[in-house]
């Protein structure tokens, strides 16, 4: 049986998986499962190629996305406690084999050569103004910048660069107007795309990327 060294947890369903979460990080809502299903059927038919996951937080979107595959997944987070939860997880569903988990920034924990079929991000993306009100919700977790999006910015910018020809991006805002902010960004560097939404009102937003000719061509 893996061991974890903390305080107070809590474990949860999460799809078909048990997932255990302490306060250290954000907890695992029920509906985020989508985000895993949805990558999972895209699995069955992406280029060949590792999985790559943004803000794991305690890794459950990840995982539950891998478990019916073979693919190998890099879990990254900021936070060491995201990573260790993460690692716990993976132990306790059978997947440490195919599981690797970094601690750091999305920006700098990739290999300039390193490149992905899928990647799924769920960054924070509530308002920096807004965030008192989760006052149980880790800041880090929550914490999106001005207007939210400042780490998905991050996220798609690793996309962009570490996505390989004929792969997907799935992503998690909070809203249909973060969406429509950042695909008119990403329209000006001309690499990825909007392809799909999925909007489950009052909770969030899925969005689907995928290359455009120039991205592809990368």
């Amino acid at each position: 049986m893996s061991q974890l060294n903390i305080s107070r947890r809590e474990t949860v369903t999460f799809g078909r998986l048990r997932v255990t979460f302490d306060s250290r990080v954000l907890r695992p809502r029920g509906w985020t499962a989508a985000q895993s299903h949805w990558a999972s059927e895209l699995l069955s038919e992406l280029v060949p190629g590792p999985v790559l996951e943004l803000c794991a937080g305690a890794g459950q979107i990840g995982l539950l996305a891998v478990a019916d595959h073979d693919r190998k997944l890099v879990s990254v987070d900021l936070e060491p406690a995201a990573a260790e939860l993460t690692a716990f997880n993976a132990a306790e569903t059978g997947l440490s084999a195919r599981v690797e988990v970094r601690v750091g920034r999305v920006t700098e924990v990739l290999q300039p050569e390193e490149r992905f079929a899928l990647v799924i991000a769920d960054p924070p993306w509530v308002r920096r103004e807004c965030t008192a009100r989760y006052p149980e919700d880790p800041l880090t977790a929550i914490d999106g910048g001005p207007d939210g999006l400042m780490v998905a910015r991050e996220c798609v910018a690793v996309s962009e660069e570490h996505l390989l020809p004929g792969g997907a991006v799935l992503l998690q805002l909070g809203s249909l107007a973060q969406v429509e902010q950042l695909a008119q960004e990403i329209a000006t560097r001309d690499l990825l795309r909007l392809t799909e939404i999925r909007h489950f009102p009052d909770q969030g937003v899925l969005v689907r990327l995928g290359q455009t000719d120039a991205g592809g061509a990368s």
